[in-house]
């Protein structure tokens, strides 16, 4: 590994929070992929492997100690340590935190900061802000004023917004902004529906839209779930040049577009980061699933893509391994990419993609 690589201290623009508890083997595996409980198989794996290899030695284990040692270690550790020893090899030196998917109790964004000596940022989610307005008692007429006061004062403090259209609708969205008039025929079906004992839940076109509008009117950077993520996902309505029309819309705005994970489309990603100047992109999650293939992703990923244009992202979740394996894995991709520039070039790009792209973006402090 570079040396300039190993000692970044690394950006996280898109993470969340880790479980509060001790995990069982099911409990493990079902939050090691986005399978989900349905995962089968996960330790014969590219991230398998890469967990017993990297995170092994976190545990005083030797690297490539079976399953079962692993698993026991992590026991007899308990979840606080773990989390600990994880989150500070890291290496990171800020977190952009998405708090906006929390099934459970998960520690928090400053609870994360301190366990990996780092600052940590908020990112509001717009459907979850959204959906809250839903069940808080409105009426579809007052819908659209009172999701924008709510967005406003959840923003107060956050560094960007996210948008899960791709988990709902898809990511083929016409690029107008809606009515007023529009939005509240759309939430006036949402909220019938949620009167029929459905859920609060936004999966409507119309209101999609409207929320990352009203996002691009804050000002802050719009992120974009793109590509693989869990079951209740349609892959291919997931591909990021699906949101072209729309990029062409937002772009004279000058508003920040940020392409998350993006697999198995990161070079679409990689294509829309260099036609549009207001785009950005990562290659989150997929780097620690796809383990000793992450070199290969990311030099696809920068096919076409300046390098101003690419972040750094964990897509951590639930287990404090992703954090690590997500570190680990991009130093050696990115040491890989560089190893045959100049030192000063290798420098100056790693810094940028492994913490200046997202300081500029986001304005971290």
């Amino acid at each position: 590994m570079l040396d300039c690589v190993a000692e970044l201290p690394l950006t996280d623009h898109h993470c969340h929070g880790v479980v509060r508890r001790d995990l069982d083997a099911p409990g493990f595996e079902a939050l090691l992929t986005e399978a989900g409980p349905a995962a089968s198989g996960v330790w014969d794996s590219q991230l398998g492997l890469a967990v017993r290899k990297y995170c092994a030695p976190l545990l005083d284990l030797p690297a490539h100690a079976p399953a079962a040692d692993y698993l026991d270690r992590r026991t007899s550790l308990g979840h606080e340590e773990v989390t600990a020893r994880f989150l500070t090899a890291a290496g990171l030196g800020a977190l952009c935190v998405d708090t906006g998917h929390a099934p459970e109790p998960l520690l928090s964004p400053d609870e994360l900061a301190t366990a990996a000596g780092a600052q940590a940022f908020p990112v509001v989610r717009l459907e979850s802000v959204a959906e809250q307005v839903l069940r808080g008692g409105t009426d579809a007429a007052g819908f659209p004023n009172a999701v924008r006061d709510a967005l406003a004062d959840a923003t107060r403090d956050a560094v960007g917004v996210k948008c899960v259209a791709a988990y709902r609708t898809g990511l083929k969205l016409e690029p107008r902004r809606p009515t007023d008039g529009e939005v509240t025929a759309a939430a006036g079906l949402a909220l019938a529906t949620i009167g029929l004992g459905g859920p609060a839940r936004i999966a409507d076109e119309t209101l999609h839209r409207f929320l990352i509008w009203t996002g691009v009117d804050l000002g802050l950077p719009v992120q974009f779930h793109a590509g693989l993520g869990d079951r209740d996902l349609n892959l291919h309505l997931a591909n990021p040049a699906l949101l072209t029309p729309l990029l062409r819309a937002i772009e004279p705005t000058g508003v920040p577009v940020m392409m998350l994970h993006n697999y198995p489309y990161h070079r679409e990603a990689g294509y829309l980061a260099q036609m549009f100047g207001n785009v950005y992109f990562d290659i989150g999650l997929a780097t620690h699933n796809v383990g000793a293939r992450a070199t290969q992703l990311l030099a696809e990923a920068l096919e076409l893509a300046p390098f101003g244009k690419l972040l750094y992202s964990s897509d951590a979740y639930g287990l404090p391994e992703h954090y690590l394996l997500g570190a680990v894995l991009f130093r050696e991709a990115l040491s890989a990419f560089l190893a045959d520039w100049t030192d000063s070039d290798a420098a100056r790009i790693s810094r940028m993609i492994g913490l200046g792209n997202a300081a500029r973006v986001y304005r971290l402090a």
